[in-house]
């Protein structure tokens, strides 16, 4: 298998690399290597350039306003964005909700749904985990019963966790439409307009004092029939697709990439007894290692690009990419944040301006504790790692 790079997605690397040179704006970087929340508006502004160049929907076919791309030139626009400490795009909707609607979508679905998610008409987010329901997906209890004239489902229940969820006016959402069923069998997925009367948003502020994910409750809310994706009692299927998706983006090889360079920088400039930490033998120890895994999971992850590209579907891959992944990016937090010693703030009042942590202090020193606490969510997410670690025994080993 040849894992290296041809001369024409050389020269598509160095088309993206000149792009991401002209339109990434210069505040939107700062914020990104700092480790920083962006606004709503921030977001809104990344999503808007990038369809105005075409390459949104970069994993979409060409029928529904994708480009195209091959998973080469997917993963080399992905590894270039993170080095280029571009924004990550609002997963949601592009990411997860477009190639749901492309494969199991009804055609009035498609041609409603897709192009309000390239314009940003629509700002998604995901209903999928619940209190008592998150690793255990399968146990969703928010209900959704056909009311009397079968035109409307009337839901209730709780979703938590839900990300960006107070920017969104559109939400999906797996529902249980069978209670008697078996608990992948009674299983919907169901688009949802969160200006319905009886949708509810509540904030849960994180660890690093941010407010990023929520708490949405339904009410008796009456979602037209029409908005179920696939078949009734069948969203599970709808869900995995989606996870699969879901898991991969966390891998985040290109982050961590960037992460890397940035860290190594940093241990030459902080000095420890007189040397720069990238000389402290237990440190150095510590980053050597986490760059040998690095490099292993590049080369794991562009064997699954071939895979893809060959016309294969990730099954295990996602799931070993998701563990590895984020176990180095939390590493490479943790040793960003042991570089920085007593300067590591944990908290960062934005009001205090021109305020960028105690004297001597690195720059990188404001944010790295938040980040730090922030990113422990990584390993949890998208199916906790101890899940990962069983679907990978199931499918690899058969246990």
């Amino acid at each position: 298998m040849d894992l290296s790079f041809t001369p024409e997605e050389q020269a598509f690397r160095a088309e993206v690399q000149a792009f991401l040179r002209e339109q990434v704006p210069a505040h939107l970087t700062e914020k990104v290597r700092a480790g920083r929340h962006l606004s709503k508006a921030e977001h809104e502004q990344w999503h808007a350039t990038l369809h105005a160049q075409g390459w949104l929907a970069n994993h979409w076919p060409r029928e529904w306003g994708g480009t195209g791309w091959s998973a080469v030139q997917k993963f080399i626009f992905e590894h270039e964005c993170a080095l280029a400490d571009c924004p990550r795009t609002v997963p949601f909707g592009v990411n997860m909700l477009g190639p749901v609607l492309i494969k199991y979508g009804s055609e009035a679905q498609k041609r409603h749904w897709l192009p309000r998610i390239l314009s940003g008409e629509d700002w998604w987010c995901q209903g999928y985990s619940e209190p008592g329901a998150g690793s255990d997906l399968a146990s969703v209890k928010t209900a959704a019963v056909k009311d009397a004239s079968g035109e409307f489902y009337v839901v209730n229940g709780q979703k938590t966790w839900t990300t960006l969820g107070h920017h969104a006016n559109m939400i999906f959402c797996l529902v249980r439409t069978d209670r008697e069923a078996k608990k992948q069998e009674g299983i919907g997925f169901l688009l949802i307009d969160m200006n319905t009367p009886g949708v509810e948003v509540r904030p849960i502020v994180t660890l690093d004092g941010e407010h990023e994910v929520n708490e949405v409750f339904f009410t008796d809310v009456k979602v037209p029939v029409g908005n179920l994706v696939g078949e009734e009692h069948k969203g599970w299927t709808c869900a995995k697709y989606l996870l699969t998706y879901e898991r991969t983006n966390i891998a985040g090889v290109g982050f961590s990439v960037a992460a890397l360079a940035r860290l190594k920088s940093v241990a030459q400039r902080v000095k420890k007894s007189g040397q720069p930490l990238a000389r402290d033998p237990l440190f150095a120890a510590r980053l050597a290692q986490v760059e040998i895994e690095l490099e292993n999971m590049k080369t794991t992850n562009l064997r699954v690009i071939a895979a893809v590209a060959g016309g294969g579907a990730p099954g295990a891959e996602s799931s070993m990419l998701k563990i590895k992944g984020t176990e180095i990016r939390q590493e490479l937090n943790a040793l960003m944040r042991r570089a920085m010693g007593p300067h590591a703030l944990a908290f960062v009042d934005e009001s205090l301006e021109g305020f960028d942590g105690p004297e001597g202090a690195q720059p990188e020193a404001r944010f790295a504790t938040a980040q730090y606490f922030n990113n422990r969510k990584l390993s949890i997410f998208g199916g906790s790692n101890e899940i990962q670690k069983n679907i990978v025994s199931k499918m690899i080993l058969g246990l």
